[in-house]
């Protein structure tokens, strides 16, 4: 019964590697039709008449005061916390932060290794938001353990 569950799981893995391995040319990128609409298209700025000029500079002056947030530190240390309380053993709050889809299933798979690892990387997110650290470290880590 072993060997036919395995033979039939390989069967159907090689029918399915097959099946994407070739590309229909309708998928391939026409450069010369890409070049052409690019060299055709219009600038949307040289449109634009010098009234707004003014007004573009004064909107530019209001929103430069704004805060503004580094992409180091994209993901919020709240949300990550929040997702890592309610769906900890799934791993959602893992891939919420970028961590590669292997270990996402892997988390998935052991329950978050069997709850432990789910345990202490809600602790890390905690004390990461507590400590106003952010989780920018812990982000778009490839390895199971989180810390």
């Amino acid at each position: 019964m072993k060997k036919i569950i395995v033979l039939s799981s390989m069967l159907f893995l090689t029918v399915c590697s097959k099946s994407f391995a070739s590309t229909p040319s309708e998928y391939l990128a026409n450069d010369a039709a890409i070049e052409a609409t690019l060299s055709n298209g219009v600038e949307v700025a040289s449109l634009m008449p010098s009234v707004n000029a003014e007004a573009s500079n004064n909107a530019l002056a209001t929103t430069s005061s704004l805060p503004t947030t580094s992409v180091a530190g994209s993901k919020n240390a709240a949300t990550a916390f929040i997702l890592s309380t309610f769906l900890g053993g799934l791993g959602i709050h893992r891939f919420y932060m970028g961590t590669a889809t292997l270990t996402g299933v892997g988390y998935i798979l052991t329950l978050g290794g069997c709850g432990i690892v789910a345990f202490v990387d809600w602790v890390v997110l905690l004390i990461a938001l507590v400590n106003d650290e952010g989780i920018s470290k812990y982000e778009d880590n490839p390895k199971f353990f989180m810390w």
